[in-house]
């Protein structure tokens, strides 16, 4: 089992018009997110169809795999990863983990850092030290700050809230929409949780909130709390 044997099934699944469109959808295009993305065009049921059938490949070589210049192996590589950890005993979620943080520059796209982040970072951090999460939410590395507050997704579902607020609080000024749409998801689920936690949260931060972080938080509230969050009266 090797990374020419994984390469080679997705080359067999790649599709010219998905790939065209797949470049549009993530924004590849010059001073865009994802500038310079390329991908084979190969939808996610099939990338993890490839995932099932390759899922026991050896740590170095989903290493590899992370460092393809194609999106779609890149995700083949990160699924493989959620996968093994998933099924592992804790020494060898320690392994993916570090294999995990020592190809992070490589979880590149919100797709790839939404589907990773909150297994990996978070299965692993759950009961240990999550320093690094205030060491990743202050980087210049857009992908890196997203990547801290999505592995709280683990811990909201765990319900434990603390990470979570305390990263959307450092994330309230942050200039990008991603980080704006992640924040608002990531308060979203707090309030599935806990309503009244995400409520008191907003309540007090919502007027120095990014409208898009705003209007992806308060999504599930009543039509008529909404309209009081948008319009600053409560």
């Amino acid at each position: 089992m090797t990374t020419d044997q994984v390469l080679a099934s997705l080359q067999e699944l790649s599709n010219p018009a998905i790939a065209e469109h797949s470049a549009r959808f993530f924004k590849t295009g010059k001073g865009q997110y994802g500038e310079g993305d390329k991908f084979l065009g190969i939808r996610v049921p099939q990338v993890r169809a490839v995932v099932k059938q390759y899922k026991s490949l050896p740590l170095p070589e989903i290493s590899t795999l992370l460092h393809n210049e194609y999106h779609e192996v890149r995700l083949c590589a990160l699924l493989m990863l959620v996968t093994r950890f998933k099924r592992k005993h804790s020494s060898e979620q320690q392994a993916i983990f570090d294999c995990y943080m020592e190809n992070l520059d490589q979880v590149n796209n919100w797709d790839l850092v939404d589907s990773s982040a909150h297994p990996i970072l978070g299965g692993h951090l759950f009961d240990k030290d999550r320093q690094l999460l205030y060491h990743l939410v202050q980087s210049r590395n857009l992908w890196h700050r997203r990547i801290a507050i999505i592995t709280t997704y683990y811990f909201i579902k765990c319900g434990d809230f603390t990470d979570t607020l305390a990263l959307s609080k450092t994330l309230l000024a942050d200039h990008h929409d991603l980080i704006h749409k992640a924040v608002g998801w990531m308060l979203r689920e707090v309030g599935k949780k806990d309503h009244d936690v995400e409520y008191q949260f907003l309540k007090q931060h919502y007027k120095a909130m990014p409208r898009t972080m705003l209007r992806y938080a308060i999504e599930k509230f009543p039509a008529e709390t909404r309209a009081q969050f948008l319009a600053g009266t409560l």
